[in-house]
C-alpha cells in the first residue's frame, strides 16, 4: 500500500498525481478562506446585510467569487505549465498533446492552452461563478424574505463561498480536457444568455429578435454581449483542440482537417463580432456576421464526410438533420409562422450543441486512433 504524499512533496509537485492535485486544491481553498474571511469581516462590520440586491451579501460574494475563480484558474494553468514545461510551437507537438488529452488515459497531459486561451477561459469561469452566486442569492432571498445577515456569519459565508469557488475552478483548470471544455462552453452560454433574459428591462424584447437583448444600456446588454464575445473565444479554442487529435495520413486529410479547424475558428470570430457590434448601432454589420456564421456552419456540416472521412456516420447524419431543421425554421419565419427570436434561439441551440458534440466525437476518434496504433 502506497504512503500518502507529504505536504513538502505536494508543494514541490502540486499536480503530479490525483492525490496531490486534490491536496493542492484544498491548500488553495484554505489560503482563500484565510484571506477572504477577514476582508469580509472588515467590509461587513457594524451593519446587517440583505441576502441579495444592491450592497448585499450576494453581491459581495458574486464579485469576490469572480476574482477568486479567475485567479484560481490562472494558478492551475501556471502549475501545469511548470510541470510539463514550455513546448515548441510545432503543430505536430500540439496535435500529439491534444490527442493524449482527448483519449483520457491515466497520466495524460492537459491541453496546451496559450495565454489568450487562458484569459478567455478564466473570464468564462469568473462569469459563471459570479452569475451562479447571484442566482443562488436571489433564490435564498425568496426563501428568507426580509431576513438580515449579521456581520460575523456574513464574513464566514463570504469566505466559504470564495473557497468553494477557488477549489472548483482550480480543479477545472488543472484537469482541463476537451470534454470538460465542452461542458464549460455549454454552461457559460446557458448562464450568460439566461441572465440577460432575466435582467432585461424590456419584458417584450422577444417580439423583436434575440439580438434585442444587446441593444439596451442595462445589465442584460452587458451580459449578452460579453457572453457572445467570450463564447466566440472559447469556440476558437475548441476548434484547435477538437481537430488536433484527428488522424491525418495524407495531404488531403490534412487539408480537410485544416478546413474544418479554420471554419470553426471563423465561427468563433463571427460570434464574437455579433457581441462586439450591437444591432442597434451596427445593423448591417451585425446581420452580416450573424448570417455568415450560419453559412460557415452549413458548409462545414454538409461537407464533413469529405473533409473528415473518419468522423462517425451517425454524427454526420445528425449534422445534416440540424441543417435541415434550420432551413425549415427559416421557411417558417419567411411565411410568418415563427418570429425571428424563435428561429434564432432554436438555430443557436442546434449550432452550439453540434459544436459540443463535435468536440466529444473527435475525442472518441482520437481514442480509437490511439488504441489502433497501440494494438
Amino acid at each position: 500500500m502506497s504512503q500518502p504524499s507529504s505536504i513538502v512533496g505536494i508543494l514541490r509537485e502540486p499536480t503530479r498525481t490525483t492525490e496531490s492535485t486534490e491536496s493542492s486544491a484544498l491548500i488553495l481553498g484554505a489560503i482563500v478562506f484565510v484571506l477572504a474571511t477577514p476582508i469580509g469581516l472588515l467590509a461587513f462590520w457594524g451593519r446587517d446585510l440583505a441576502i441579495s440586491g444592491r450592497d448585499s451579501l450576494g453581491m459581495y460574494i458574486a464579485l469576490g467569487s469572480a476574482i477568486a475563480a479567475a485567479v484560481a484558474f490562472v494558478a492551475g494553468r501556471l502549475l501545469q505549465r511548470r510541470r510539463f514545461g514550455p513546448k515548441p510551437d510545432d503543430p505536430s507537438v500540439e496535435d500529439a498533446a491534444a490527442t493524449r488529452s482527448a483519449t483520457g488515459p491515466r497520466g495524460a497531459e492537459a491541453p496546451r492552452l496559450r495565454w489568450f486561451d487562458v484569459v478567455a477561459l478564466s473570464i468564462a469561469h469568473a462569469v459563471i461563478a459570479m452569475l451562479g452566486w447571484v442566482a443562488l442569492a436571489d433564490v435564498l432571498e425568496q426563501s428568507f424574505i426580509g431576513a438580515p445577515v449579521y456581520p460575523l456569519p456574513a464574513a464566514v459565508l463570504f469566505g466559504v463561498a470564495l473557497t468553494l469557488t477557488a477549489y472548483v475552478c482550480f480543479l477545472s483548470s488543472v484537469r482541463m480536457t476537451p470534454m470538460l471544455l465542452s461542458i464549460v462552453l455549454a454552461v457559460f452560454l446557458v448562464v450568460g444568455v439566461v441572465t440577460a433574459m432575466l435582467s432585461s428591462t424590456d419584458p417584450h424584447w422577444w417580439q423583436m429578435n434575440l439580438s434585442a437583448l444587446g441593444m439596451t444600456d442595462d445589465l442584460s446588454a452587458l451580459a449578452f454581449n460579453l457572453t457572445l464575445v467570450i463564447a466566440g473565444a472559447i469556440v476558437t479554442i475548441v476548434a484547435r483542440y477538437a481537430t488536433a487529435g484527428l488522424p491525418v495520413t495524407t495531404d488531403r486529410d490534412r487539408r480537410g482537417r485544416d478546413f474544418v479547424r479554420y471554419g470553426l475558428v471563423l465561427i468563433g470570430v463571427l460570434l464574437a463580432c455579433v457581441g462586439i457590434f450591437p444591432v442597434d448601432d451596427f445593423f448591417l454589420l451585425h446581420n452580416t456576421v450573424a448570417s455568415g456564421m450560419a453559412v460557415v456552419y452549413a458548409v462545414i456540416v454538409i461537407g464533413l464526410p469529405r473533409f473528415l472521412p473518419s468522423m462517425p456516420r451517425v454524427f454526420v447524419i445528425l449534422g445534416w438533420v440540424y441543417v435541415g431543421v434550420i432551413v425549415v425554421l427559416g421557411v417558417f419565419f419567411a411565411i410568418g409562422y415563427y418570429n425571428l427570436t424563435a428561429v434564432e434561439l432554436v438555430a443557436g441551440l442546434l449550432i452550439f450543441s453540434w459544436i459540443i458534440l463535435f468536440l466529444r466525437n473527435t475525442g472518441s476518434v482520437g481514442a480509437r486512433r490511439v488504441v489502433a496504433v497501440t494494438a
